[in-house]
């Protein structure tokens, strides 16, 4: 008899809960900050220069940036990609403060960060297209 009220009682429960509405989503907040918006609105020739600079402030080298694009916002931080004279591809994570990250796209996965998938590739100004 306990266990028939046990019962009961969990699909009454579960009844009712059918009446409820949909919960409403959260909003997603989009966090950026002025070094964000500046390089997305820049020309490909100021975007390469600003990419290269973030790569040699990262410790790297780079003698020519051949070609950038957007790859992603990933936790509040955008993510560029910019490839190389020299064949190295490098992320570029900017956060809304403007500080930057730098890492080797070869690295990601084994950091578990987003891959280097570029969603809009830009040349930089002067450049022959990568091979």
């Amino acid at each position: 008899m306990k266990h028939a009220v046990t019962i009961i009682a969990a699909a009454t429960a579960l009844l009712a809960s059918c009446d409820q509405p949909a919960p409403t989503p959260k909003p997603v907040i989009k966090v950026q900050g002025d070094e964000q918006r500046q390089l997305a609105a820049a020309s490909d020739m100021n975007r390469a220069i600003a990419l290269k600079r973030a790569i040699y402030d990262g410790g790297a080298t780079c003698k020519r940036v051949t070609a950038t694009g957007f790859v992603t916002d990933y936790k509040n931080l955008a993510m560029w990609q910019a490839h190389c004279d020299d064949g190295k591809d490098w992320a570029i994570f900017i956060a809304a403060n403007g500080s930057i990250q730098v890492r080797p796209c070869a690295d990601l996965k084994e950091l578990k960060l987003p891959e280097c998938k570029v969603l809009d590739v830009k040349k930089a100004a002067g450049t022959k297209p990568a091979a």
